[in-house]
């Protein structure tokens, strides 16, 4: 006996029942639980015939059956009801099950479970899907599009060469990092819509940090101007959003260079986890006012234009590392460091991922020259913050971001290079 086809007789069955508890669960007459069970089995069984006879034309023949008879159901269904509710959903689900039954047998048993699945999770949120579609503005529906267009349009058609002086300039590694920044923009963004405005003052930090640090910076400062009570709040949020802005950081290095990420992790894990003690102590300053102040809308973080910018600032910068490591050395390497730092921590970190994923840098050094990057951006914020909003604001920020700057300052200088992960 054969104990696999057993296994994915009964994987076929379990799907089958998933999505077809989904479907009868909508109270949709075409089919239900039993029938997609059933279909789930034919398309098995059709797999099994086909294997078994090598003969091609038995799983194109029950396909066009069960297609012919889903559309036999719908002409009497249209002739029965004047005003019948004929769809597309579940004649299509009921196809895509016949051909993940049948793909279980002859494809691959993983892709056929997981697009299973993910049908059954599709057909579950269908209602609040129709919700937050009608609810796009035309600045949500420009934000996917830009989106589509940076990873799906223009990525691929983007030549995967060297170009350029020091050798450095690859312009699809360049606009890979920038469809990777937009992507984390959005998908912060999206929570953001989600969630709602009143998400609550821990939310509006990480929802800021994911969008953009430096934004949620100014926002929060510029609203110390109209009540100085929520000088606290402010400096929370401000340093929340700057700690996850961290976060996003590891996430970046991580994915250009996972392999090294034990190595670079456990120092930025380090300041992050001052910064998040810090969070904590002033979470607790101003917890006795129960605030539920709203996040600031946020503009569209998925502008062309901006993601053109960012493209040629990461190259710049990855030019401008390469060029001052071969003319003055590596201790050059950390004024360009806090330099780029300033103006946008992603871009110097992926420049300087990229950098030791060519092994042309160090990565004792890369992790270094990141974290004093973030330790710049901070200093960069710091400041913003102070000129933009009350003065209440100063001696918070200076004090939460003083211990996080010195404390990073300190773990650059005297971090051992055997601490690692």
């Amino acid at each position: 006996m054969n104990y696999d086809d057993l296994t994915t007789l009964g994987i076929a069955f379990g799907l089958g029942l998933l999505v077809g508890l989904q479907r009868q669960k909508s109270d949709h007459e075409m089919a239900g639980v039993r029938t997609f069970t059933l279909i789930s089995i034919l398309g098995v069984l059709a797999g099994f015939l086909t294997r078994d006879y090598n003969n091609p034309f038995i799983l194109p023949t029950l396909g066009l059956a069960i297609a012919s008879m889903l559309l036999v159901a719908n002409i009497i269904k249209m002739k029965k009801f004047e005003e019948a509710d004929v769809g597309q959903t579940t004649e299509v689900a009921a196809l895509l099950m016949f051909a993940i039954g049948a793909y279980l047998v002859v494809g691959n048993q993983t892709i056929a479970v997981l697009v299973g699945g993910m049908m059954a999770v599709l057909l579950y949120i269908k209602e609040k899907l129709h919700d937050f579609i009608e609810n796009l503005s035309q600045k949500d529906l420009s934000a996917i599009m830009t989106l589509a267009g940076v990873s799906l349009i223009i990525l691929p058609i983007l030549p995967n060469k060297t170009f350029g002086p020091l050798n450095v300039l690859n312009p699809r590694s360049i606009w890979l990092m920038v469809t990777l920044i937009v992507g984390i923009s959005v998908l912060g963004y999206f929570i953001y819509k989600v969630a709602g405005k009143k998400v609550g003052i821990i939310s509006n930090g990480i929802l800021g940090g994911l969008i953009s640090s430096t934004a949620t910076t100014v926002s929060y400062a510029r609203k110390t101007k109209d009540s100085k009570d929520i000088s606290k709040l402010a400096v929370f949020v401000i340093t929340v959003a700057s700690t996850v802005s961290l976060v996003r950081v590891l996430i970046e290095v991580g994915v250009v260079i996972p392999e090294k990420l034990g190595l670079m992790a456990l120092p930025i894990i380090a300041e992050i986890a001052i910064l998040t003690v810090i969070c904590i102590l002033l979470f607790h300053r101003i917890n006795k006012n129960k605030s539920n102040d709203e996040m600031p809308e946020p503009s569209n973080p998925a502008q062309f234009k901006s993601a053109l910018i960012f493209g040629l600032l990461y190259g710049a910068i990855l030019l401008a590392v390469a060029f001052t490591k071969k003319q003055f050395g590596n201790n050059a390497l950390y004024v360009v460091s806090i330099i780029s730092g300033l103006t946008d921590v992603d871009a110097i970190t992926l420049s300087l991922s990229q950098m030791i994923k060519g092994e042309r840098l160090q990565t004792d050094l890369g992790w270094k020259l990141i974290l004093l990057a973030s330790l710049s951006n901070l200093v960069f914020k710091g400041v913003m913050a102070i000129m933009l909003g009350a003065k209440d604001i100063v001696k918070w920020l200076v004090s939460a971001f003083g211990i996080a700057l010195v404390t990073g300052l300190l773990i650059i200088w005297l971090w051992p290079e055997s601490w690692h992960l």
